[in-house]
Protein backbone atom coordinates (compact mmCIF):
# COMPACT_ATOMS: atom_id res chain seq x y z
CA UNK A 1 0.00 0.00 0.00
CA UNK A 2 1.64 3.49 -0.78
CA UNK A 3 1.23 6.46 1.51
CA UNK A 4 -1.60 8.70 -0.31
CA UNK A 5 -3.75 5.45 -0.34
CA UNK A 6 -3.77 5.16 3.30
CA UNK A 7 -3.66 8.58 3.66
CA UNK A 8 -6.97 9.26 2.06
CA UNK A 9 -8.57 5.82 3.88
CA UNK A 10 -7.63 6.76 7.04
CA UNK A 11 -9.25 10.40 6.49
CA UNK A 12 -12.37 9.43 5.52
CA UNK A 13 -12.73 7.55 8.99
CA UNK A 14 -10.80 10.91 10.51
CA UNK A 15 -13.12 11.78 13.92
CA UNK A 16 -15.40 9.07 13.76
CA UNK A 17 -15.32 6.45 17.14
CA UNK A 18 -13.95 3.81 17.37
CA UNK A 19 -17.16 1.90 18.31
CA UNK A 20 -18.56 3.04 14.67
CA UNK A 21 -15.80 1.76 13.07
CA UNK A 22 -14.65 -1.95 14.58
CA UNK A 23 -17.09 -4.43 15.97
CA UNK A 24 -17.82 -5.75 19.72
CA UNK A 25 -15.29 -8.51 18.58
CA UNK A 26 -12.96 -6.12 17.53
CA UNK A 27 -13.42 -3.54 20.23
CA UNK A 28 -12.31 -6.28 22.53
CA UNK A 29 -9.55 -7.30 20.72
CA UNK A 30 -8.67 -3.50 21.02
CA UNK A 31 -8.78 -3.24 24.43
CA UNK A 32 -7.33 -6.47 25.69
CA UNK A 33 -4.02 -5.06 23.78
CA UNK A 34 -4.42 -1.78 24.89
CA UNK A 35 -4.97 0.00 21.84
CA UNK A 36 -1.88 -0.95 19.95
CA UNK A 37 -1.48 1.13 16.75
CA UNK A 38 0.04 -1.52 14.85
CA UNK A 39 -3.03 -3.62 15.69
CA UNK A 40 -5.60 -0.44 14.92
CA UNK A 41 -3.76 0.36 11.34
CA UNK A 42 -3.90 -3.21 10.47
CA UNK A 43 -7.39 -3.67 11.42
CA UNK A 44 -8.18 -0.59 9.70
CA UNK A 45 -5.96 -0.90 6.45
CA UNK A 46 -6.04 -4.20 5.68
CA UNK A 47 -2.23 -4.46 6.17
CA UNK A 48 -0.29 -7.98 7.91
CA UNK A 49 2.14 -5.73 10.90
CA UNK A 50 2.55 -8.76 12.41
CA UNK A 51 6.75 -7.90 11.90
CA UNK A 52 7.99 -5.35 13.08
CA UNK A 53 8.19 -3.46 9.99
CA UNK A 54 5.25 -1.03 9.10
CA UNK A 55 6.23 0.77 5.95
CA UNK A 56 4.51 1.50 2.91
CA UNK A 57 5.76 0.95 -0.17
CA UNK A 58 7.12 3.98 -0.56
CA UNK A 59 7.65 5.81 2.75
CA UNK A 60 7.71 5.02 6.43
CA UNK A 61 4.48 5.42 8.90
CA UNK A 62 4.57 7.45 12.45
CA UNK A 63 1.81 7.16 14.38
CA UNK A 64 1.03 9.05 17.78
CA UNK A 65 -1.22 9.10 20.90
CA UNK A 66 -2.64 12.45 21.30
CA UNK A 67 -5.47 13.93 22.62
CA UNK A 68 -9.14 15.37 20.98
CA UNK A 69 -7.29 18.72 19.77
CA UNK A 70 -4.47 16.55 17.88
CA UNK A 71 -1.81 17.84 21.12
CA UNK A 72 0.35 15.17 21.26
CA UNK A 73 0.64 13.01 24.27
CA UNK A 74 3.94 11.38 23.36
CA UNK A 75 7.19 11.99 21.08
CA UNK A 76 7.07 9.65 18.35
CA UNK A 77 9.96 7.16 17.48
CA UNK A 78 11.88 7.19 14.73
CA UNK A 79 14.76 4.48 14.69
CA UNK A 80 17.11 2.93 16.63
CA UNK A 81 20.71 4.65 16.61
CA UNK A 82 23.19 1.93 16.86
CA UNK A 83 23.80 0.90 13.07
CA UNK A 84 24.97 3.88 12.22
CA UNK A 85 26.60 5.28 15.08
CA UNK A 86 29.86 5.85 13.66
CA UNK A 87 27.95 7.55 10.85
CA UNK A 88 26.77 10.11 13.23
CA UNK A 89 30.02 10.57 14.99
CA UNK A 90 31.84 11.60 11.59
CA UNK A 91 28.69 13.40 10.49
CA UNK A 92 27.71 11.98 7.02
CA UNK A 93 26.19 13.70 4.96
CA UNK A 94 22.49 13.64 5.98
CA UNK A 95 20.57 12.90 2.92
CA UNK A 96 23.17 9.36 3.07
CA UNK A 97 21.99 8.72 6.40
CA UNK A 98 19.34 6.24 7.60
CA UNK A 99 17.61 8.79 9.22
CA UNK A 100 17.18 10.45 6.14
CA UNK A 101 15.76 7.83 4.63
CA UNK A 102 13.28 7.28 7.32
CA UNK A 103 12.14 10.51 7.86
CA UNK A 104 11.99 12.07 4.25
CA UNK A 105 8.70 10.88 3.25
CA UNK A 106 5.92 9.92 6.31
CA UNK A 107 2.57 9.73 6.68
CA UNK A 108 1.92 10.66 10.54
CA UNK A 109 -0.96 9.32 11.79
CA UNK A 110 -2.54 10.75 15.25
CA UNK A 111 -4.78 8.44 17.21
CA UNK A 112 -6.89 10.48 19.81
CA UNK A 113 -6.75 7.94 22.97
CA UNK A 114 -8.54 9.97 25.37
CA UNK A 115 -10.86 7.82 27.58
CA UNK A 116 -13.36 5.14 27.03
CA UNK A 117 -12.02 2.76 23.89
CA UNK A 118 -15.31 3.31 22.47
CA UNK A 119 -14.51 6.65 22.07
CA UNK A 120 -11.16 6.57 20.40
CA UNK A 121 -10.53 7.58 16.94
CA UNK A 122 -8.41 8.60 14.21
CA UNK A 123 -7.46 12.18 13.44
CA UNK A 124 -6.64 13.65 10.33
CA UNK A 125 -2.99 12.10 9.06
CA UNK A 126 -0.81 14.33 7.44
CA UNK A 127 2.12 13.49 4.53
CA UNK A 128 4.88 14.69 4.84
CA UNK A 129 7.76 14.83 1.40
CA UNK A 130 10.56 16.50 2.04
CA UNK A 131 11.14 16.70 -1.70
CA UNK A 132 7.49 19.23 -1.66
CA UNK A 133 8.84 22.61 -1.53
CA UNK A 134 6.13 23.00 0.70
CA UNK A 135 8.19 20.95 3.20
CA UNK A 136 11.55 22.87 2.70
CA UNK A 137 11.37 24.92 6.29
CA UNK A 138 11.15 21.04 7.57
CA UNK A 139 13.91 19.83 5.71
CA UNK A 140 16.16 22.50 7.22
CA UNK A 141 15.33 21.88 10.90
CA UNK A 142 16.07 18.39 10.68
CA UNK A 143 19.14 18.94 8.95
CA UNK A 144 20.34 21.32 11.21
CA UNK A 145 19.12 19.07 14.08
CA UNK A 146 20.85 16.14 12.71
CA UNK A 147 24.29 17.88 12.82
CA UNK A 148 23.81 19.19 15.64
CA UNK A 149 23.08 16.28 17.51
CA UNK A 150 26.04 14.70 16.10
CA UNK A 151 28.62 17.28 17.26
CA UNK A 152 26.30 17.02 20.65
CA UNK A 153 27.18 12.81 20.78
CA UNK A 154 30.82 13.82 20.05
CA UNK A 155 31.13 16.51 22.90
CA UNK A 156 29.61 13.82 25.08
CA UNK A 157 32.44 11.36 24.36
CA UNK A 158 35.45 13.05 23.88
CA UNK A 159 34.43 15.50 27.38
CA UNK A 160 31.88 14.35 29.44
CA UNK A 161 32.49 12.73 32.72
CA UNK A 162 31.64 9.22 31.82
CA UNK A 163 32.88 9.29 28.37
CA UNK A 164 29.16 7.49 27.31
CA UNK A 165 26.68 9.81 24.85
CA UNK A 166 23.69 10.80 26.86
CA UNK A 167 20.61 12.95 25.63
CA UNK A 168 21.00 15.37 22.90
CA UNK A 169 18.52 17.47 21.40
CA UNK A 170 18.00 19.41 18.29
CA UNK A 171 14.30 21.72 18.16
CA UNK A 172 12.40 18.64 16.52
CA UNK A 173 14.65 15.88 16.70
CA UNK A 174 16.47 14.52 19.99
CA UNK A 175 18.62 10.67 20.81
CA UNK A 176 17.92 9.64 24.06
CA UNK A 177 18.14 6.44 25.54
CA UNK A 178 15.69 3.41 24.38
CA UNK A 179 16.56 -0.14 25.65
CA UNK A 180 15.06 -3.53 27.37
CA UNK A 181 17.29 -5.58 29.66
CA UNK A 182 17.67 -9.30 27.52
CA UNK A 183 19.35 -11.46 30.03
CA UNK A 184 19.23 -8.75 32.50
CA UNK A 185 21.80 -6.87 30.53
CA UNK A 186 21.10 -3.96 28.43
CA UNK A 187 22.98 -3.22 24.73
CA UNK A 188 25.12 -0.95 25.08
CA UNK A 189 26.56 0.47 21.36
CA UNK A 190 30.03 -0.14 20.17
CA UNK A 191 31.61 2.64 18.36
CA UNK A 192 34.41 1.43 15.50
CA UNK A 193 35.77 5.09 15.11
CA UNK A 194 37.06 5.18 19.04
CA UNK A 195 37.67 1.61 19.20
CA UNK A 196 35.35 1.31 22.40
CA UNK A 197 31.64 1.31 23.93
CA UNK A 198 30.65 4.95 23.85
CA UNK A 199 27.22 3.98 26.03
CA UNK A 200 25.55 1.71 28.42
CA UNK A 201 22.58 0.97 26.73
CA UNK A 202 20.88 1.70 23.32
CA UNK A 203 19.55 4.69 22.05
CA UNK A 204 17.26 6.05 19.54
CA UNK A 205 15.96 9.48 17.43
CA UNK A 206 12.50 10.46 18.35
CA UNK A 207 10.79 13.08 17.12
CA UNK A 208 9.79 15.57 19.77
CA UNK A 209 6.34 16.93 20.22
CA UNK A 210 7.43 20.44 18.72
CA UNK A 211 7.65 18.77 15.23
CA UNK A 212 4.31 17.66 15.96
CA UNK A 213 2.81 21.37 16.94
CA UNK A 214 5.04 22.90 13.45
CA UNK A 215 3.78 20.03 10.63
CA UNK A 216 0.04 20.59 12.05
CA UNK A 217 0.66 24.84 11.70
CA UNK A 218 2.03 23.69 7.76
CA UNK A 219 -1.14 21.99 6.69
Amino acid sequence: MYLEEARNKLNRIAGIKFSDIFSEEQMEMIIKNKGKTGQLLELTLGLNLSSSNMDFADGELKSNKCDSNGKPLETVFIKQISSMIDDLIQQKEFKETELYSKISNILYVPVCKVGNPNNWMFLPSIHIDLNEPKYASLYSIWENDYYSICKQLVEHIENGRDGYIHTSNGRHIQVRSKDSKNNGKYHPIYSNTYGRYISNKNYAFYFKKEFVYDIQNLN
